[in-house]
């Protein structure tokens, strides 16, 4: 690869959406954001918040493949907050970039800053620049037949994302999990699309004929156990399966951040 598939931007917040209960949209704009190319319908990106009394975030003066030692040698009550999202839509007529966050009060600084974000308010992202950036899970085989999604509420704006970019008459079993009854959004399609909102029916669901392939996304050990069922019980091709923890139950990104380093310097 000839350059940095990421690049940092430093967007302003341009407005904010309620989409749901749980679900806030914040719009992110500036020129800067006709930048960011998405490689695919999940794509995943950093984003960095300032600390309380932070007008923006601190981050290494330079991206480089250095970039991420540099930031984790910075003073971690200074450094920019690290988390990783999907990107829910981008526009070019005016730049805009989309993150839905997934909120639970004040138990982590992502969603205590969304609650709060207001219209000019600074966040820090690295984001894609090329196409073929390695962030995207999403990539169903050409000789796919018909497609299983399941998510909880962190990975549903990824998943309304692919339900919406699906050519018609795709067939698909959605199985999904929300906290709030009203966090059932509606999720445009032109697919042949069966959604659940009862992650539980998975396992008595009657699936189409054909070759299936699986994306299955949320809490860590939740997707693990679904893959274990469609491979051991429906059998799923391994290889048909694409799994992706967007986060653990009980620990934090900063955990899971440092428990990387620690075994990589082991």
């Amino acid at each position: 690869m000839s350059q940095m598939p990421y690049g940092f931007f430093h967007p302003r917040v341009v407005r904010v959406e309620h989409v749901s209960p749980t679900l806030r949209r914040v719009v992110l704009g500036g020129q800067e954001i006709a930048g960011v190319v998405s490689g695919g319908l999940d794509q995943r990106l950093k984003i960095f918040l300032p600390h309380p009394g932070q007008d923006a975030p601190v981050l290494p003066d330079v991206l480089d493949l250095d970039w991420y030692a540099r930031w984790r040698q910075l003073d971690p009550d200074v450094r920019g907050i690290m988390r990783t999202y999907t990107v829910r839509a981008v526009r070019q007529d005016p730049p805009e970039l989309d993150i839905d966050f997934a909120l639970h009060g004040d138990l982590g600084p992502a969603s205590r800053w969304a609650q709060h974000a207001r219209p000019g308010d600074r966040l820090s992202l690295l984001a894609p620049v090329v196409a073929d950036n390695g962030g995207v899970d999403f990539r169903p085989p050409e000789d796919t037949d018909w497609i299983l999604l399941t998510a909880d509420v962190t990975a549903l704006p990824a998943l309304a994302a692919i339900l919406g970019s699906l050519p018609p008459g795709t067939p698909v079993r959605a199985f999904i999990g929300v906290p709030h009854p009203d966090d059932r959004i509606a999720l445009p399609t032109e697919a042949d699309a069966r959604i659940s909102w009862d992650p539980a029916d998975l396992t008595t669901a009657a699936f189409p004929p054909g070759t299936p392939y699986a994306w299955l996304a949320g809490e860590a050990a939740t997707v693990r156990g679904q893959r274990r069922h469609l491979v051991n019980d429906r059998g799923f091709s391994r290889a048909a399966v694409t799994f992706s923890g967007y986060w653990r139950r009980g620990t934090t990104e900063d955990d899971l951040l440092e428990a990387a380093a620690a075994e990589a310097a082991a």
